[in-house]
């Protein structure tokens, strides 16, 4: 079904509405490999180390949307790297509650955003400059041209990388943008033990591949269940990327189909009772064996009382006990022992799928499904200053 979509006229396309997010969806295993030489250039090298040195006594992310479930994907990876407290706080909450939430600094605050244009950034940034000069800055963007990118060219506390232009989605959903920024940020861990290295992004580009030409039939067929809700799962950097399935399928159905997500472990204080008997599991594996057991287990117990619809599995060394008839495992092996990075690549991937499927399923339209609800950038609205 994916090869006929693209292959399909661009002007069949465009009417259906599913051009640009397609498009998006499919390019990410090339710009993963131009955004990782990017990051290895001796320009970014530069303003990386300007950004980190002297290395800050607290790191935060942040962002809105999709851009903060990045932010929670990147948190426990950059703390395992470089070995200082990372949290992700929502730019909103910063905007109206930073001095309450941001760590005493001095401290560096990594923003993260698409465009870049969306006032709680800008505003976000603008605050902090003003209010606490302790804390400098980096910018990670696909748009050269936005506020963020522009705006504070003459501050020396301002660090700005711009990733190439064709990470900037034209779709509402961010699909392309959201797993570049995500390695984006791992630029910080360039001279740790931790830096990516280029093996992983092979693996993770050769498994969404075959995810492409293998899996994505299966993967269609699931989303034309009798769905009428999701719940998804992901324990450390993968509970960034199961929030950002579920936002995904939350827009591109415009909320027709409910969404939850949750730990894997935290789905068994209450929020099992979300599963119903049209209930799709999402299960984003850890790369992590240790982890994985515990995975495996909840998997394990939701099968036994029979839970739900189906599950769509992603990872690797899956029990076939595990995998009923009903479900869709996408095998996601790695061979490199630093593979959460290139794992929440691969899981959030097959996360946009399912929610490209369900969309078209619908007959909503993925490049605009909320039918004037949503708009790609936040409109914009009046920043406060703070209460005397």
């Amino acid at each position: 079904m994916l090869e006929t979509l693209a292959a399909a006229p661009a002007a069949e396309q465009q009417a259906e509405g599913y051009a640009d997010t397609l498009r998006e969806i499919l390019q990410q295993p090339a710009t993963w490999k131009d955004t990782f030489d990017l990051l290895h250039s001796t320009i970014v090298q530069q303003r990386v180390a300007k950004a980190i040195e002297p290395r800050p006594m607290h790191i935060v992310l942040t962002g809105s949307g999709s851009s903060m479930y990045i932010g929670e994907c990147l948190a426990p990876i950059l703390q395992s790297g470089l070995g200082v407290p990372v949290q992700a706080i929502a730019a909103g909450t910063l905007l109206t509650h930073w001095d309450s939430v941001l760590p005493q600094g001095p401290g560096l605050l990594i923003s993260l955003a698409r465009s870049g244009d969306s006032p709680e950034s800008g505003g976000v940034v603008s605050t902090l400059l003003a209010e606490a000069p302790q804390w400098r800055h980096l910018v990670i963007t696909c748009n050269a041209d936005g506020k963020l990118a522009t705006q504070y060219n003459n501050d020396p506390r301002v660090t700005v990388l711009v990733l190439d232009e064709r990470t900037n989605d034209r779709s509402l959903v961010m699909t392309s943008s959201f797993t570049n920024l995500l390695l984006g940020g791992t630029a910080l861990l360039q001279r740790t033990r931790d830096a990516m290295v280029e093996d992983a992004i092979d693996q993770a580009a050769s498994n969404v591949r075959r995810v492409f030409d293998t899996s994505s039939d299966s993967v269609a067929a699931l989303a034309q269940r009798d769905i009428a809700s999701v719940v998804y799962l992901g324990s450390g950097p993968a509970f960034g990327a199961a929030r950002e399935g579920a936002l995904k399928m939350l827009e591109m159905t415009g909320g027709r189909v409910v969404t939850m997500a949750e730990t894997f472990l935290g789905l068994r204080h209450g929020p099992m009772s979300f599963i119903h008997p049209s209930t799709l599991i999402v299960a984003l594996l850890s790369p992590k064996a240790d982890v994985r057991r515990y995975e495996l287990d909840v998997l394990r117990e939701v099968s036994r009382k029979r839970l739900g619809l189906a599950k769509l599995i992603v990872g690797a060394d899956v029990p076939s006990e595990v995998i009923s008839v009903n479900d869709v495992y996408v095998d996601a092996p790695f061979a490199t022992s630093n593979a959460d990075t290139a794992a929440v690549l691969t899981d959030v991937v097959a996360t946009q799928l399912l929610a490209f499927f369900r969309c078209l399923h619908l007959g909503c339209k993925p490049d605009a499904p909320s039918e004037g609800v949503l708009t790609r950038v936040v409109e914009d609205f009046a920043i406060h200053g703070a209460s005397p």
